[in-house]
C-alpha cells in the first residue's frame, strides 16, 4: 500500500509564499494565508514543497490506504490557487452560488484570481469547509 508523499516540512511558509513569482498571485496567497490564520486560529506549516497547511487530521479508507492531511490547506499553484478539503462540505453547492468564477474537483476548489470572487463568500465556505474536517478529524 502507498504512503502519502506529502507531510510536513520545517520549511518556511514565509519564503515559500515570497518566492511566488507572479507578483497578484503571491499578494493573493498571503491573503488566504490571513484568513486561514484567522479562520482556524492555527499557525500553518508547509506540507511537501507547495502546501501551506493548517492543522492535521488521520484518515482511512476502506481500501485501507490511511495517511495525515490538513484540515486546512491551499497552494498558489502556477494555473490556480488550489483550496484543498474543500469537497463533501454540507450544502457545497449552495455555499458556492455567490463566490464567483471558480472551478472544482477532487475535493479542491481552484480560483484564477482572489479579484474573480467575493471574499466574504470565500471566507463563508473555508469556515464550513474547516468545521467540516474537523468533524471528521475527531
Amino acid at each position: 500500500m502507498s504512503k502519502n508523499k506529502t507531510k510536513p516540512t520545517e520549511e518556511s511558509v514565509e519564503d515559500f509564499l515570497n518566492a511566488v513569482e507572479d507578483e497578484r498571485k503571491r499578494q493573493d496567497a498571503f491573503t488566504i494565508l490571513e484568513m486561514l490564520k484567522e479562520i482556524t486560529g492555527l499557525e500553518p506549516v508547509m506540507w511537501g514543497s507547495s502546501i501551506v497547511g493548517f492543522g492535521t487530521y488521520h484518515y482511512k479508507y476502506e481500501s485501507g490506504r490511511e495517511g495525515d492531511m490538513v484540515l486546512a490547506g491551499f497552494s498558489p499553484r502556477k494555473q490556480n490557487l488550489t483550496l484543498y478539503n474543500m469537497g463533501n462540505v454540507p450544502d457545497y453547492d449552495a455555499l458556492r452560488a455567490n463566490l464567483g468564477k471558480h472551478t472544482v474537483g477532487g475535493g479542491c476548489l481552484y480560483i484564477k484570481r482572489l479579484d474573480d470572487v467575493d471574499l466574504a463568500a470565500l471566507r463563508t465556505l473555508l469556515e464550513a469547509s474547516f468545521k467540516h474536517a474537523q468533524s471528521k478529524a475527531q
